[in-house]
């Protein structure tokens, strides 16, 4: 299993402004703002689990990261964080 990154809307305050969690975000349109809730939108078949957004998001802590069923895609959410992926682990192949 790998982790991806999952906003928790009821702590992300995009309509507030902050887009940081978009714009360090290493993978073009992994991360993007829903504009129906103004509300940062993970792109789950992009991101891949290098937690920089978890990082930038510290503050509010509206983002954490939680592994993924391989076969299905599903993000378990109540499952507990597996470890993060380094940078060059993240984008190699």
């Amino acid at each position: 299993m790998y982790n991806v990154a999952y906003v928790h809307d009821d702590k992300c305050i995009a309509e507030k402004g902050c887009r940081l969690c978009i714009m360090y975000c290493p993978e073009a349109d992994c991360i993007l703002l829903d504009t129906e809730k103004m509300k940062a939108s993970v792109v789950t078949s992009r991101c891949k689990g290098c937690d920089l957004c978890k990082v930038v998001c510290s503050t509010h802590q509206a983002i954490s990261m939680h592994p993924v069923n391989s076969s299905t895609g599903e993000i378990l959410i109540e499952a507990k964080e597996t470890q993060a992926a380094g940078m060059g682990q993240a984008y190699a192949g």
